[in-house]
């Protein structure tokens, strides 16, 4: 926790009046879902200044999930799942890519040696930024990978300026799916192609269901979201600015004999030498209570406890999601920008 608060003291963040200004965002007692929709960017930005360094320490530098295949280990599986996706792409050797949420860069760091192209990341949040460059120079591929600072609703880029574009996992985040789509279609070059993990809700969902209900909004508090899409307004989204869609599909359906579904590691276990131990209602008593005394002999900062509280009802909420398979965080789609003949 000592790089952590060293960084943060140095950005003027104050982890507890974040932790506890991201919650009043989330509670509906206090905040309607509109006003939580238009305040999407606070929001955002304040989910992944508390939860980046969490994230990175315990899940490695991929935020996301991929189910594991027999004999796979997890980051053989994170890394399968990264390059199925830059494969949709169909690119050429040098071309020009775009991550739209990128996080720290962990995808990008696979992906460009992978597809052997240029990729810029851009994310809202400057810790990401700042920690994904550092991370480019000590993997010594600033050659091919950079991050940048900006809201993928107004992407700092030119138009037609990218051979392609993928975000995974990352645009469930805007409260609009047009808005973050209309901004990659524009600066994607004609005949080029956008692929996508989403995070989404299932046909499974039933919004009249208190389970469902519990489980949509312990995903929205733990993982910065304004609102979770069904998987048909994706689809929507992505032709009304203009995509020709090839392909979507829920890969959480594929068939995977012998192997491990992507919400397993999120699931309780009383073995006490796995990760998955945490998430028992004694492990979270432990992690909790560790971290509030670590804030009390000033070893984390003020508040710390309270960021993995919410990391932790996030893991509840998807946990159960996955279970009930109301939710997918693996909704694949690939679409094709189209050249004016075409249009």
């Amino acid at each position: 926790m000592g790089k952590f608060s060293k960084q943060e003291e140095s950005r003027s963040i104050n982890v507890d009046n974040f932790i506890d200004g991201y919650n009043d965002l989330q509670d509906d007692s206090k905040t309607t879902g509109d006003k939580r929709n238009s305040s999407y960017s606070n929001l955002v930005n304040a989910y992944y200044e508390l939860a980046t360094l969490f994230y990175e320490w315990g899940w490695g530098q991929s935020f996301h999930f991929a189910y594991k295949r027999k004999g796979e280990t997890f980051n053989q599986s994170i890394k399968r799942h990264e390059y199925y996706l830059a494969g949709k792409l169909g690119v050429n050797a040098g071309s020009k890519i775009l991550d739209v949420g990128c996080g720290i860069g962990g995808p990008y760091r696979n992906i460009a040696p992978f597809l052997q192209s240029h990729v810029t990341g851009i994310t809202l949040n400057e810790y990401q930024v700042n920690r994904g460059n550092e991370l480019n120079r000590i993997y010594n591929l600033s050659d091919m990978c950079r991050s940048v600072q900006g809201d993928f609703h107004h992407l700092p880029f030119e138009d037609n300026s990218f051979d392609g574009v993928y975000a995974i996992e990352a645009t469930c985040h805007a409260p609009v799916r047009e808005d973050v789509f209309g901004e990659i279609f524009r600066v994607l070059k004609p005949g080029s192609k956008f692929a996508v993990y989403e995070w989404c809700l299932t046909d499974k969902y039933n919004p009249k269901d208190e389970n469902h209900q519990y489980i949509k909004k312990k995903i929205e508090e733990g993982d910065g979201l304004p609102d979770m899409a069904h998987t048909s307004i994706v689809d929507k989204a992505l032709e009304n600015v203009g995509f020709v869609v090839e392909e979507t599909r829920d890969c959480v359906e594929d068939s995977n004999e012998g192997g491990e579904e992507w919400h397993l590691p999120l699931m309780p276990s009383f073995n006490i030498f796995s990760q998955r131990f945490q998430f028992t209602d004694i492990g979270m008593f432990i992690m909790t209570n560790l971290l509030y005394v670590m804030e009390k002999i000033q070893l984390a900062p003020k508040g710390t406890h309270k960021v993995q509280t919410m990391l932790q009802q996030g893991a509840i909420g998807l946990a159960k999601g996955g279970d009930t398979k109301i939710f997918t965080p693996m909704y694949l789609c690939v679409a094709r920008k189209p050249v004016e003949e075409e249009e």
